[in-house]
């Protein structure tokens, strides 16, 4: 435990003042107590006193106080909580890879049905946003509650050419920062692996160009939103990938990835070509990792499916420095309630 205001726990040295002064009237009370020729006699008249009840409410009220003290010391602690994520993007891979049956019925298939069955699976409450990706990026569905234009805007997914993943990042990244100047066409031509900006500018020039510029934060510190990459992994075209995962990165959004398919993969064919489609899992793992996202194979159609269940408990559900000072003062409020209370029920007054 933190605390954000340490030299308030320099209060609680009146902590043990206060035993020392409950101690000291006691023992006046029973020096002024008036003296008997027997006390046994005093005590049958008396009846049973009330023992150790009467230590019980000024312990709760030390206790109270000790709370108290230390919620104005502002404590953080590592705890569970609600996760403050409220957006997702859904970036899903539309390139023509993507028909290959190596996952059942085919990988698009495949990812469609997962991606549905994790969106009935998120709280009402979390937005979400889809970015559909191949040789270039688009917004096919804005940010949005709801879950059915959601789903119609997956079922209308149609299969293209190349694969742009760096270019699928940057599109979700100005789908979240709308005012940032995240704008692909300015960042890549979106026609092969080696051009990134208009007139031979890279891609970091022209984000040194934006105005005004993004000021960098700690990679994952960005907890109101996150990005879901599904994809094969084989970039085509478009945006450096590396390069795009360190716009997240500088953002603090993290990017979690999806690899669909098999290592080995298969030859599909596709108007009259025909290629080898293999798994890229190091540019997945890259991307996670520059993001503090996390990386998760699918192998199988039922394998992407628990895939996105996890994802919807990782993306919900955090464990996270934060400060309990309400939690205490509450504690104290109960904990004085409690000392008052009973001191009526016991002995008719307050203390």
């Amino acid at each position: 435990m933190t605390f954000l205001w340490p030299q308030f726990l320099w209060l609680l040295l009146a902590l043990p003042l206060l035993v020392l002064a409950y101690l000291w009237l006691l023992r006046r009370r029973q020096q002024t107590a008036l003296r008997f020729a027997s006390l046994s006699i005093v005590r049958e008249a008396m009846g049973k006193g009330p023992g150790w009840r009467r230590h019980v409410p000024p312990v709760l009220l030390w206790l109270a106080l000790a709370a108290m003290l230390l919620a104005s010391a502002r404590p953080m602690a590592s705890i569970v909580l609600p996760s403050q994520q409220q957006t997702i993007i859904l970036a899903m891979d539309v390139s023509g890879s993507m028909r290959a049956t190596d996952v059942e019925p085919n990988r698009l298939e495949a990812a469609q049905a997962a991606a549905k069955a994790f969106l009935a699976e998120l709280p009402r409450h979390v937005r979400v946003g889809i970015v559909a990706f191949a040789g270039t990026a688009q917004v096919v569905q804005p940010i949005t509650l709801s879950r059915e234009d959601l789903v119609a805007a997956i079922d209308k997914f149609q299969l293209q050419r190349a694969t742009a993943i760096g270019s699928a990042i940057v599109v979700a990244l100005g789908e979240l920062f709308p005012g940032q100047g995240l704008d692909l066409a300015s960042l890549t031509h979106g026609r092969n692996s080696d051009s990134f900006a208009p007139q031979g500018r890279s891609l970091e020039q022209a984000r040194k160009d934006q105005q005004p510029p993004a000021a960098p934060v700690p990679p994952g510190s960005y907890t109101s939103a996150s990005i879901i990459l599904l994809t094969d992994g084989q970039r085509t075209t478009g945006v450096d990938t590396a390069e795009a995962a360190q716009l997240a990165a500088d953002r603090g959004v993290r990017v979690y990835t999806v690899g669909i398919g098999t290592v080995d993969g298969e030859v599909i064919g596709f108007e009259g070509w025909s290629m080898r489609v293999r798994l890229d899992e190091d540019t997945l793992k890259s991307i996670a990792r520059t993001t503090q996202g996390e990386y998760f194979y699918a192998g199988t159609a039922d394998n992407l499916k628990q895939v996105y269940e996890s994802l919807s408990t990782r993306l919900t559900v955090e464990k996270k420095e934060t400060e309990i000072s309400a939690l205490l003062a509450l504690l104290a409020s109960v904990l004085a309630l409690l000392s008052a209370g009973l001191s009526l029920f016991w002995f008719n007054r307050v203390l």
